[in-house]
């Protein structure tokens, strides 16, 4: 049988028109996430053009890095910080402390896993402990490596490659972590922020507070609206919009009940606690002199630079974080020297790391070479799911 040759993409495919998958319009081969978010199981994706090399090679994720590093040049020049006192508090870390705060943090990525695995298991897709696991660190050394949360969605790759579950309703699991991670930061900041800031008059920290509740408020009634509303917008959407966005919607808010939201909020508390007990541990390796930061101020610090991460215009929002890591410990009379050190140690101790660590298992990953060779591609066979 003759190979089935693509039929010519025009940029607006119609509701029976197959996915494309020659070349696109943009004039390069590299997939952006809408053009196979609603990919069928079957569909071929050639392993180039999901390669991470050349999203790490391309222009804009140099630029975005060079960005990264422009904003923290201009963050040490405006802060006036003394860098010889910097790299002195650096040479100076606790390398045993040191190791707590990357056991610490390294422990988020089994609760990670779980939690995901919890709310796959909710909407039909059952995905064991382990591979959920290495699913979540891979995403995360994507992130850690190209701008975009290109992660979250490679994340959703992986798993159509291994498991076959849709790339939309997969998305939406994902949806649901970054609002229940966003809705705990918030109450946890608050928490923190408040215990770590009672008897000052600080203004500003009221100003953060305020605007972190009403942010945390609008995601709960949103993702109520969602849950209660959503499916209206089915009757009212194109037809191949409205199947993208039910599986999307199913995968959303398919897990919230009575039932798991305990378990989900659980596990999301265990996750930030955690990465505030890394910072907690980062910040004791320092030995910052005339500073005595307890966990709550680390929780606080922690909280408000992950949200940072966020940021799409970096990888693992480089740049933006530092910026929060020092602006937040200014808050607490941090002098920015030593503000720009826990900044820069802690980025090590969370980025660096799993830079490397990532980059080793991606080589060796056989579910990374399942999902580009064989799970969404080739003679659209079911998709194997691995041992």
């Amino acid at each position: 049988m003759s190979e089935r040759q693509p039929p010519p993409f025009d940029g607006a495919p119609t509701t029976n028109s197959p996915h494309p998958t020659g070349e696109h319009p943009h004039r390069h081969s590299i997939y952006e996430p809408e053009e196979f978010l609603d990919a069928p199981v079957s569909e071929t994706i050639p392993e180039r053009q999901v390669s991470l090399a050349r999203r790490v090679l391309n222009l804009r994720t140099i630029g975005s890095i060079v960005f990264g590093i422009v904003l923290i040049y201009l963050l040490v020049r405006v802060l006036g910080a003394n860098l010889d006192r910097t790299l002195a508090a650096v040479s100076r870390a606790n390398p045993a402390l040191l190791l707590a705060a990357a056991v610490a943090y390294y422990l988020t990525f089994p609760l990670r896993g779980f939690r995901w695995a919890y709310i796959l298991r909710r909407v039909g897709t059952e995905l064991p402990l382990r591979p959920s696991i290495e699913i979540v660190f891979l995403s995360w050394f994507v992130n850690c490596v190209v701008p975009a949360k290109l992660g979250d969605l490679y994340r959703a790759y992986l798993l159509k490659g291994n498991y076959g579950a849709p790339i939309s309703r997969t998305v939406g699991t994902i949806f649901i972590e970054r609002i229940a991670d966003i809705v705990v930061i918030f109450a946890l900041a608050l928490a923190a922020g408040f215990w770590s800031f009672r008897g000052r008059n600080r203004p500003e920290v009221d100003t953060l507070f305020l605007i972190g509740f009403l942010i945390a408020v609008a995601l709960v009634v949103l993702v109520v609206a969602l849950r209660f509303q959503g499916r209206r917008l089915t009757a009212i959407l194109p037809s191949r919009i409205g199947k993208l966005y039910e599986s999307f919607h199913h995968g959303s808010t398919g897990a919230l009940t009575l039932r798991t939201l305990p378990v989900i909020g659980a596990a999301t508390a265990g996750v930030w606690l955690l990465e505030g007990l890394r910072v907690y541990f980062v910040i004791k390796a320092l030995a910052i002199p005339a500073v005595g930061l307890g966990i709550s101020s680390s929780v606080f610090v922690a909280l408000a630079a992950s949200l940072l991460t966020a940021v799409p215009l970096t990888p693992a929002g480089i740049g933006f974080v530092q910026a929060g890591v020092v602006g937040a410990l200014t808050l607490y009379g941090v002098a920015p020297e030593f503000g720009l050190a826990v900044a820069a140690v802690d980025w090590g101790v969370s980025i660096l790391t799993v830079i490397i660590i990532g980059g080793v298992l991606y080589a060796l990953s056989g579910m990374v070479r399942r999902a580009h060779l064989a799970g969404v591609a080739g003679s659209g066979a079911e998709p194997q799911t691995p041992g």
